[in-house]
């Protein structure tokens, strides 16, 4: 992987199919996730398992990148810092919700496991 959009992609792709096992091998064995639907910092293997596993269980889960601009910055070498907006669709109690989301990760794309961190957090409503 040499884009740090390919890894987008692929993180966006693995939630969809609801690839538990392919998500947790984008994240380095120290890597950090600060969910957004959990009040937790993540990071342990097993705390980021649980949580996907909790989160591929929503009726209809889909999540997508909106029509905003990606930011990508090379913080040093194959570093970088990737930060944008997604939105998140699953059926609550029957009923579909939608909740958009900010995003930003840190990778190292000489890592086979390159998610270094990762914040997501639900944009507030105005």
């Amino acid at each position: 992987m040499t884009d740090p959009r390919d890894l987008l992609e692929r993180w966006l792709h693995y939630v969809n199919k609801g690839d538990i096992e392919g998500l947790l091998d984008l994240y380095d064995s120290e890597a950090v996730l600060i969910p957004t639907f959990s009040p937790g910092v993540l990071s342990s293997t097993e705390e980021l398992r649980e949580y996907f596993d909790g989160l591929g269980r929503r009726e209809e889960l889909r999540v997508t990148l909106d029509d905003t601009p990606i930011a990508v910055q090379n913080v040093w070498q194959q570093v970088f810092s990737v930060s944008g907006t997604y939105t998140w669709r699953f059926k609550v109690d029957g009923e579909a919700m939608t909740f958009g989301a900010r995003f930003s990760y840190v990778i190292d794309l000489s890592k086979i496991s390159p998610i270094l961190h990762h914040h997501s957090s639900q944009i507030p409503d105005e």
